[in-house]
């Protein structure tokens, strides 16, 4: 399973005209519907003589939440000419929402797909594009004298420590590329347990350690 994908870091905006009709596109990282449905609510009172508010998302990383909507134009000439400029770009956790102000003269299903495709592409074209990773958070527990140890796993991996400190015993959370989940617990039990990479399974018991998953990132 891939881990990584493609998003934009920043809120972008733009502009198409034709025929007197206004196409304004707004693009924004988003990772669920209830925040894509509120930034909705708000461009829509943002732009309340606008003819229609057109758009697409594509919530996770694996394409299981997506969506595009006409709102009252022509079947197929609006939400999805968007939802494909993003599937061309191969963008994930985003939203474009595409608002046209009518200019009194039709354009017709190709002028309106090539509309909201302009707008969504000159949008997109001011879009800082990063690449982000799926990761699983960890929560770690283990003994003073094997701190060392796990902190030269953690170290070598360039792991990304979300917090660290102190109850029974010292504990670290921490989140790892989903890929190299498994390689980081495998590593950290052979040094503890003083045995090769390869003699270790993942589930033996070490006295005073413990490592468990307590969620994903990014998914």
């Amino acid at each position: 399973m891939e881990d990584n994908f493609l998003t934009i870091d920043n809120e972008c905006s733009g502009v198409y005209r034709e025929k007197g009709s206004k196409f304004i596109a707004y693009a924004f990282p988003c990772g669920d519907v209830a925040a894509f449905e509120e930034r909705l609510v708000l461009l829509k009172k943002e732009h309340p003589k606008a003819r229609h508010h057109c758009y697409a998302y594509i919530l996770d990383p694996s394409n299981q939440q997506y969506r595009y909507n006409d709102d009252g134009e022509p079947t197929g000439s609006a939400g999805l000419p968007i939802y494909n400029q993003l599937k061309s770009m191969q963008l994930k956790k985003i939203a474009v929402v595409v608002i046209r102000y009518f200019g009194g003269k039709k354009l017709g299903v190709p002028g309106l797909i090539n509309a909201y495709r302009e707008a969504t592409q000159d949008a997109l074209s001011q879009a800082k594009i990063v690449e982000k990773y799926v990761e699983d958070l960890f929560e770690i527990s283990f003994r003073f004298d094997q701190t060392g140890l796990v902190m030269r796993v953690i170290n070598a991996a360039g792991i990304r420590v979300l917090e660290n400190g102190f109850h029974e015993s010292p504990y670290l959370i921490f989140a790892v590329r989903q890929s190299l989940s498994r390689d980081v617990k495998v590593r950290m039990y052979a040094l503890l347990l003083s045995r090769n990479v390869s003699d270790i399974t993942g589930d033996e018991m070490i006295p005073g350690f413990k490592f468990e998953k307590s969620g994903v990132v990014n998914a």
